[in-house]
């Protein structure tokens, strides 16, 4: 095991102890180095590694902020790791789309009527309506979906989530090129974001599901990216989807 590597067990065996919790501080740099008898380049590494999945956050100098502090950002880290893969393309955009699809369509089905989450997209899609620049409307459509997958209560899936669209979002901002009326589109989007939304607060999952399926594979097959989505199986009938 490389001594970096030691590090790296020290703080997850300390995490998972209950030793480190998600605010708390690692020993500095020194200290660190001293009790587990390695560099403090090792130390500097692991911290490293650490902050680009999304578990710490290296402050400098002195004051509050100072020390490595504890944090849990997931989507960060597995955004990055995804957009990458994707310039690569070892992973094709029309799958992660599906992916998407898939988990949101669960998401959607499982969502809860009275969640406080659904309260702030309809506040977005409100933001919406005031027809904002197209950078800007992506980027709300981007919060409302987040909003929705909230909603469901399952922190994994937001996480996937959010890393998923982290991962596609520039790419579908550059499909907006090859859209023939970009106002017809987003009004378009904005009706079918509000039935989607209506069908959450109505408690019926499986029209949810439905027409998060459609309104995802339709936009990206508007934009020319084929065959996107689940268009190969309706992910409403994979899934368990109706139950709550």
């Amino acid at each position: 095991m490389r001594t970096h590597q030691l590090v790296l067990q020290w703080i997850e065996d300390q995490l998972a102890g209950g030793q480190l919790s998600v605010g708390g501080r690692l020993p500095a740099e020194r200290s660190l180095a001293e009790q587990l008898s390695v560099s403090r380049t090792s130390v500097r590494e692991a911290i490293r590694i650490l902050e680009a999945m999304g578990i710490v956050r290296a402050g400098v100098g002195s004051g509050p902020e100072a020390g490595t502090v504890v944090i849990s950002d997931p989507t960060a880290a597995l955004g990055s790791a995804l957009r990458l893969h994707v310039a690569t393309q070892h992973l094709p955009v029309a799958d992660i789309v599906e992916t998407r699809v898939l988990l949101e369509s669960w998401a959607a089905a499982r969502a809860k009527p009275d969640a406080p989450e659904l309260t702030r997209a309809s506040e977005l899609l409100d933001d919406m309506d005031a027809r904002p620049e197209v950078d800007d409307f992506l980027a709300l459509d981007v919060r409302f979906h987040l909003a929705l997958a909230d909603a469901a209560g399952n922190a994994v899936v937001s996480a996937m989530m959010g890393s998923l669209r982290e991962a596609i979002q520039g790419y579908a901002e550059k499909l907006t090129a090859n859209l023939p009326d970009w106002e017809a589109t987003a009004a378009r989007l904005r009706s079918e974001h509000r039935q989607i939304l209506e069908a959450i607060r109505n408690d019926d999952g499986a029209r949810a599901a439905r027409l998060v399926a459609a309104h995802i594979e339709g936009y990206y097959r508007e934009a020319g990216l084929g065959h996107a989505g689940g268009s190969r199986q309706d992910p409403a009938g994979t899934l368990p989807l109706t139950e709550k």
